[in-house]
């Protein structure tokens, strides 16, 4: 199955890339606890950039501590109708390697400018594993403060919570990044915080990462 996902989700990339991609990005965070490897891309459909489709994929792998395994992966294709510039309405379906399929609804709110990009994604979403419904709301900041036309200082921070039937807490995260890019490449420094299940199993992780638009 992870085999699948990685071929689809390269698929979908090379695809976006055939279109004219907007932006496709990548991050490799690593540390000694976890190694986690995204690739973001979005591009729109039609010339009055009413239609876009937003892909993620992403793989993480985490050490063995008493014999717990977390490794998780993800794909999720998104069809975004944007209204206008700040606000969007998505159907997506998800993959997931712990909550296998689900179909999803969505709304995105953007708010950005040259340094500051906010974005709150609210999502009512169906199971098909535990034949059941969920909420998730996702959380992404992005400050950039640019010292010359070549070199910036950067954080990035994403914030994620899952609640089956509504109510019982099944994945959340807090990812945060601190670090410089120079031409388009960024790197630095980031800590992780993963939770699992309805009384959470909580992972840190503190380690380097890099980011690149392709």
């Amino acid at each position: 199955m992870k085999k699948i996902v990685f071929i689809t989700s390269a698929f979908i990339i090379g695809f976006a890339n055939n279109l004219n991609a907007q932006f496709t990005q990548i991050e490799l965070f690593t540390g000694f606890d976890k190694t986690d490897f995204t690739i973001y891309s979005s591009y729109y459909l039609n010339n009055n950039k009413t239609l876009s489709l937003n892909t993620l994929a992403f793989f993480q792998k985490f050490k063995d501590k008493e014999n717990q395994r977390f490794d998780e992966v993800g794909l999720q294709p998104t069809l975004f109708w944007n209204i206008n510039n700040n606000i969007a309405l998505g159907s997506s379906i998800y993959y997931n390697s712990f909550a296998g399929y689900s179909e999803r609804l969505s709304a995105k709110f953007t708010l950005k400018n040259s340094r500051v990009l906010l974005v709150t994604i609210p999502t009512i979403a169906y199971s098909q594993q535990k034949n059941a419904s969920y909420a998730e709301v996702l959380f992404q900041i992005q400050l950039n403060t640019p010292i010359n036309d070549n070199v910036a200082l950067w954080f990035n921070g994403q914030l994620l919570t899952i609640w089956d039937e509504f109510e019982k807490h099944s994945r959340s995260f807090q990812q945060l990044r601190a670090g410089i890019s120079f031409n388009g490449h960024q790197f630095g420094i980031g800590i992780d915080f993963d939770q699992y299940g309805p009384n959470p199993l909580e992972q840190s992780s503190f380690g380097l990462y890099y980011r690149n638009n392709l």
